[in-house]
């Protein structure tokens, strides 16, 4: 009987919970996100409404263990204090950590203590401070790196990377040579088999190539900068703010965001794979320019919507 050897196509979810600027509305909500990758479910930014959208979509909060904080203007963070004390009422036991800029601890604490309110889990704050990229989280699956930006504040975006896999049994080959199951780890992990007879099998033919690492790239808020574009160099997704079309250049400076042409540009220096647009400004009463004049320079662009999802 022929076995074929497939691989799952989808490796890595974005989930948007809101990618709108300043101030939330009926129909939009400020910047929340949830990445799915290596069976972790990373939480990016946490603006005012954030809890509502998570159930909304259905998304589990026990999973949510770690929370990475861009900066620390309210259309990123006002929500915070409300999921960390709904966390509380569903008496969570898992630990949380909150990733974040230097201050984030005394703002969340202070009103914790002002309500008099307590968490029966265990609540880690890791403060961010450093100007130069990095490493913030990494266990054996995945590596989390800050992306410093370009903000009125101080300000990082995360790259999220995963690390090599596993290698993939060659169930036929494996079938053929009689190979018993206790050997399969020891496959996967790259090593080589010898049977009863001495002869030894070569890992390559009896296991397929692992999965290719995906990396994500969440870069909100900033104005146009090019010292980014080697963290993020290759990355298969980038979100990259985009505040502004090319008709309100002129607040770029001032506001310290960017326009769409300004977010494909890095794209296109960065060589991504593919380019998610979001903080859109809510003065436009339509998303599709923002796609529109970003294709002029990179081709590949998504736009990011309240309530979208992406599988890559």
């Amino acid at each position: 009987m022929l076995i074929i050897h497939y691989q799952l196509s989808i490796e890595m979810k974005l989930q948007i919970l809101g990618c709108y600027a300043a101030t939330p509305r009926t129909i939009t909500n400020p910047t929340s996100q949830v990445l799915d990758i290596k069976n972790h479910l990373f939480l990016i930014d946490c603006g005012e409404g954030t809890q509502v959208q998570l159930r909304k979509h259905k998304i589990k909060f026990s999973r949510i263990n770690h929370i990475f904080i861009s900066h620390l203007h309210g259309d990123h963070f006002y929500g915070l204090i409300g999921l960390i004390s709904t966390f509380m009422l569903l008496n969570r036991e898992n630990d949380l950590h909150v990733y974040g800029p230097k201050g984030i601890k005394e703002i969340i604490l202070l009103q914790l203590r002002a309500s008099g309110s307590f968490t029966g889990y265990n609540l880690y704050f890791h403060e961010l401070e450093s100007k130069e990229s990095e490493v913030v989280f990494e266990d054996e699956t995945v590596i989390v790196k800050t992306i410093p930006l370009n903000h009125r504040v101080y300000t990082n975006g995360f790259l999220f990377q995963e690390k090599l896999g596993k290698r993939h049994l060659n169930i036929e080959a494996v079938a053929k040579y009689k190979i018993e199951k206790v050997y399969f780890d020891k496959i996967k992990s790259g090593g080589n088999v010898t049977l009863d007879s001495g002869e030894v099998i070569t890992n390559e033919l009896l296991s397929f190539p692992p999965d290719a690492p995906m990396s994500y790239a969440f870069c909100s808020d900033t104005l146009y900068d090019e010292s980014i574009v080697p963290i993020i160099k290759d990355v298969d997704v980038l979100y990259h703010e985009s505040t502004f079309l090319d008709s309100e250049m002129q607040y770029t400076e001032k506001t310290k965001h960017a326009t769409a042409k300004e977010a494909a540009q890095i794209a296109k220096l960065a060589n991504v794979k593919n380019l998610i647009l979001g903080h859109y400004s809510t003065r436009y009463g339509s998303i599709e320019p923002f796609k529109t004049e970003a294709q002029t320079i990179f081709y590949n662009v998504l736009l990011a919507d309240d309530g979208k999802e992406f599988e890559f």
